[in-house]
């Protein structure tokens, strides 16, 4: 199946619309957030349309750019606008970008941050991210906040440094944690232990050890979404797939992704097993879309959805958001889901079987495909600057 080519187009967001994956489950005992995050927030400026990578000596100049709050802040956007309740622990630099990347995700995508603080004297750690034959290099800077400052445990209700964290992270449904070899985060076995789900995924082992004993956090995890490549080198696995199952001794859940070829995963409570191929996009901009296939995936799960439901609509919403400038700013909400669902189904020769793989959107989505309120497609999302005032 393809998906149609979203607009490379510089515009404002379209808010997502009113949906709710979890209004079926909730009930007046449940946690205050559905998803809780912590970790660096960064600011992502992105260059896009460039015809080659940058030469020394010279000037290139990109077609396109985009700013937006980065790092965790992709995850974050991503899970808020698929409509779950999202809290999010991080550090703010004490700078306009700081004040900047506070506003964007409070206001702009509804996503609590209680929990967070503002380090004064602190600035914000910045990406600048320069995407050009389906790739993207990037150059970062910035400084470790002071440890006192770091909101792994969150505190009191501010946006002020506060040292009476309490001792344990806030309930939630579910958290999503970035493991680090070799390195513990005390937050992680603690939300487990008060039954919130844990998510994981890894970054790449610089130290080359490749040791699943290092990543001890991973006996408090429900899944683990490593990609292809992380997850062979973590179980000397020849495949991803052979790889994918034996991750399930370590975890009860593994989702490998394989990049162009979709995702495959593996339940060992159920024994079920899935995979989905890939939706064939051109991609603009691939940054983040590690992120937004991850909250897919959460949002499915928490929902209760099939293990291949949960697949594809992790593997849709991360080919929508490559067609897009940035991370944060990229990731699609319900009005996007539904537009390209509409979209492809009135394209002539789309597989039959592959229309079939994404019915299950029909169910989630009757209100915005039985009226306008769908985005038209191609969409207009991404924006350039910084220093434009919010639109009414």
């Amino acid at each position: 199946m393809t998906a149609s080519n979203a607009s490379t187009g510089e515009g404002h967001h379209h808010q997502a619309a009113g949906v709710d994956p979890l209004a079926a489950l909730r009930t007046p005992d449940d946690p205050p957030w559905d998803v809780y995050l912590t970790g660096p927030v960064f600011l992502d400026i992105i260059f896009t349309g460039l015809d080659s990578a940058p030469v020394r000596g010279t000037e290139s100049w990109a077609r396109g750019m985009g700013s937006s709050p980065g790092g965790v802040a992709n995850m974050a956007t991503a899970l808020a606008r698929l409509g779950l309740r999202t809290a999010l622990a991080a550090a703010f630099g004490d700078d306009h970008y700081g004040e900047y990347c506070w506003d964007a995700l409070e206001r702009g995508e509804g996503i609590d941050l209680s929990t967070s603080r503002t380090v004064p004297g602190w600035h914000s750690s910045v990406t600048v991210s320069m995407a050009y034959e389906g790739e993207r290099t990037m150059v970062s800077h910035g400084h470790e906040p002071p440890p006192e400052a770091v909101p792994s445990m969150p505190s009191a209700p501010s946006h002020e440094i506060h040292e009476d964290a309490p001792a344990c992270p806030p309930p939630a449904r579910a958290a999503v944690a970035s493991l680090t070899p070799g390195k513990r985060a005390p937050w992680i076995a603690q939300a487990a232990a008060r039954g919130t789900r844990i998510f994981a995924d890894v970054g790449w082992d610089d130290t080359g050890a490749w040791d699943l004993a290092g990543l001890a956090d991973l006996a408090h995890c429900e899944a683990f979404l490593p990609n292809a490549e992380e997850a062979m080198r973590y179980t000397g696995a020849t495949c991803p797939r052979a790889a994918a199952h034996a991750l399930t001794a370590h975890v009860p859940l593994a989702v490998v992704t394989l990049g162009a070829d979709g995702a495959y995963a593996v339940d060992r409570r159920t024994g079920e097993s899935a995979e989905v191929p890939a939706i064939a996009v051109e991609a603009l901009d691939p940054t983040g879309a590690g992120d937004v296939f991850v909250a897919g995936f959460v949002t499915g799960t928490l929902a209760g959805w099939p293990l291949a439901d949960r697949l594809a609509f992790a593997g849709l919403t991360a080919a929508l958001s490559v067609q897009e400038f940035g991370g944060s700013l990229s990731a699609p909400g319900w009005s996007e889901i539904a537009a390209w669902w509409r979209r492809v189904q009135s394209v002539e020769g789309q597989a039959p079987e592959a229309l079939r793989r994404y019915a299950f959107l029909d169910a989630l989505l009757p209100a915005l495909l039985s009226t306008q309120e769908a985005a038209p497609w191609p969409l207009r999302r991404a924006v350039p600057t910084i220093g434009f005032g919010r639109s009414a």
